[in-house]
């Protein structure tokens, strides 16, 4: 049986929290439930605006984590200086926009291209793991290759809208982009993640991928653990991508 990761990103607990000005429900207690229940690692998102995660979270989920902490940040100075100083396991660069409710695609590699590289180098000389949050095309595969990043985290938005509205021709068609991606990724030597609009049924389907090594699931753990709890939904989790 494969050994697939499981990442599980917390981010919405400090949504639900933040929405009333409380000091609950605390995103440490959800990281600590989180490794406890079977959670490879745990994601956090470090927004420029403080939207969920703030600064005080970061640094005390790292200190208390015994399992790798994984910090989403857009490719900004502040948050290169932010990741550096607090030294998480894991650090995945991410595009960011003021306005969009969630992430809303890959980065602009080539907008990019040059702090990019600088960031990366920088990160790994502070033996943190680097990914690139990018859209499933060839292109963005290799060019994340020749900036030097360790991971690729491929965008599944796409694909989940398209599995849970049934479109099945747009179905096939973004199935094969991350199939092809996560093959191409892995002859580069590249570690291949997935995440973004995962559920069950969409995490079950795209399983079947090979050459996967992660998968970061955030919003639907939130969601669902309201429901039957988060030990519960982490271990369901677990077993959908090692089937």
């Amino acid at each position: 049986m494969k050994k697939t990761r499981l990442g599980v990103n917390i981010d919405h607990v400090a949504t639900v929290r933040n929405a009333r000005g409380e000091n609950y429900p605390d995103p440490l207690r959800a990281a600590l439930l989180s490794e406890k229940s079977g959670a490879d690692s745990i994601t956090i998102h470090l927004r420029e605006d403080r939207r969920h995660i703030r600064d005080y979270d970061l640094k005390t989920i790292k200190k208390n984590l015994t399992i790798p902490l994984n910090l989403e940040i857009a490719p900004t100075k502040e948050m290169l200086n932010i990741a550096i100083k607090n030294k998480p396991n894991f650090v995945c660069i991410v595009p960011e926009k003021r306005k969009e409710i969630t992430t809303e695609g890959g980065l602009n590699l080539k907008k990019n291209k040059k702090f990019l590289k600088n960031m990366i180098s920088v990160l790994k000389k502070n033996k943190i793991r680097v990914s690139l949050f990018i859209e499933p095309l060839l292109s963005d595969v290799e060019t994340s290759f020749l900036l030097g990043s360790d991971c690729i985290e491929l965008h599944t938005g796409s694909f989940c809208n398209s599995f849970n509205k049934k479109k099945e021709h747009l179905v096939k068609s973004s199935y094969c982009k991350l199939k092809q991606c996560a093959k191409v990724a892995t002859n580069f030597g590249l570690e291949v993640h997935l995440g973004h609009g995962l559920t069950y049924k969409s995490a079950h389907e795209i399983s079947k991928i090979e050459n996967i090594s992660e998968f970061n699931i955030g919003h639907f753990i939130v969601a669902e653990s309201l429901f039957v709890g988060m030990k519960t939904t982490i271990k369901k989790f677990r077993k959908i991508i090692n089937r």
